[in-house]
């Protein structure tokens, strides 16, 4: 009886705290597995020293991982304040500061031009409403990599399975085309 009622109030404390609301939040906070990014930052063909985004980097595994395997400049961009922090104190605790970081902000409020690859893991709406920023500001040849969900009028250049968590997942590669 006591651990049905410590469950319960733990679970009556979970529902009181407010959760972080931003009316451009283009998703919930839903983590990758880490399969999942090792196969976008892949997909991506990184080569080091390139400017990798992540858009709407939640813990920043993207952000780490890219930095520390693919020797990338990482950027993350993250409305949570809560992750935000928890994100920069783990790239410091890992010694990446010179090649990670997170940025608390707006993804549509984000200087983009210097970006070689943008990783993003929104919703297909989001997507479709990020998309004219991403065709205004990258650069011809920038790679864009999608966790499940197209972006709609684009043609990927690649599209893979990949089965984790119990799940087929998709990853689209986009590649910016040359300027008209």
């Amino acid at each position: 009886m006591r651990t049905i009622l410590a469950i319960l109030a733990a679970a009556g404390a979970l529902l009181a705290q407010k959760p972080e609301f931003h009316p451009n939040q283009l998703a919930p906070y839903v983590p990758s597995p880490y399969q999942i990014v090792g196969k976008m930052l892949e997909l991506a063909k990184i080569k080091p020293g390139e400017k990798v985004y992540d858009l709407g980097s939640g813990d920043g595994r993207v952000v780490i991982v890219a930095a520390q395997k693919y020797d990338a400049r990482a950027v993350g961009i993250e409305l949570s304040s809560r992750l935000v922090k928890s994100s920069q104190e783990e790239i410091k605790r890992l010694g990446l500061t010179e090649k990670a970081s997170i940025v608390h902000g707006d993804v549509f409020d984000a200087d983009l031009s210097d970006a070689d690859v943008v990783i993003l893991y929104l919703m297909r709406d989001s997507n479709n409403t990020l998309k004219p920023k991403l065709e205004k500001t990258l650069k011809p040849g920038a790679r864009v990599i999608s966790h499940d969900y197209e972006i709609s009028g684009w043609k990927p250049q690649m599209e893979e399975r990949v089965d984790a968590y119990r799940r087929s997942h998709k990853i689209y590669v986009y590649r910016m085309p040359p300027q008209k």
